[in-house]
């Protein structure tokens, strides 16, 4: 499972920088992938399904 959570931290944590960017006027996934609008949506939402699997271990943890 530690694999798992490694790789949606990753993604979290990449979500997290690219909203930064967009705070600025520069988003990084629609410039890499603008040209296919799916893959975009896509990336959004494993990056999207991602920070709902880390938010499983708090819940966990603030429930005990």
């Amino acid at each position: 499972m530690k694999g798992l959570d490694l790789i949606t931290l990753i993604l979290v944590i990449i979500g997290g920088i690219n909203w930064l960017l967009v705070a600025f006027g520069w988003n990084l996934v629609t410039l890499l992938f603008g040209w296919a609008p799916i893959v975009v949506t896509i990336i959004y939402v494993i990056i999207g399904l991602s920070a709902i699997y880390q938010l499983l271990p708090l819940t966990r943890q603030m429930s005990s």
